[in-house]
């Protein structure tokens, strides 16, 4: 009687459990969407949201990014940026956790695309209903 239960019971999960393998496919080459292409007009972007980092507007092909190596410094580090004409990065860039100012930028912020992403020309996956304070009828202090 005990095994006839347990039968029964591995009966009933094999019907609740789909099948892991399916019937075989042919393995027909399908082609790949094309790349999209990359921003790349140099024209600071509208943020989204609130404290949104930075989008980058340029190329980043080819451009090293290792514990030894940074490339994005050597245009937007804060004594290059007259030469260059690269905005300079924030001053928290150059802070540590407990926010005391450091003479180079944070290690915690020194890997760039952590952060800051290249925008491809494509369509958004998600919509952004995002509105700015300003468009919601709120005024600024003051203003009355």
């Amino acid at each position: 009687m005990i095994v006839f239960s347990l039968t029964a019971g591995t009966a009933a999960l094999a019907q609740m459990v789909p099948e892991l393998s399916g019937p075989p496919q042919q393995m027909d080459q399908i082609a790949a969407e094309p790349m999209p292409k990359w921003v790349v007009d140099d024209v600071r972007k509208m943020r989204a949201y609130p404290d949104q980092p930075p989008t980058i507007p340029h190329s980043i092909e080819g451009y090293q990014l290792s514990v030894n190596t940074n490339r994005c410094l050597s245009c937007h580090k804060r004594e290059f940026t007259q030469d260059s004409g690269a905005p300079m990065i924030s001053v928290t860039h150059y802070m540590d956790r407990e926010g005391q100012m450091l003479a180079d930028v944070s290690p915690r912020r020194y890997f760039c695309t952590a952060c800051h992403v290249p925008q491809a020309d494509v369509r958004p996956l998600v919509g952004n209903s995002f509105k700015d304070m300003s468009e919601l009828g709120v005024k600024p202090l003051g203003s009355d």
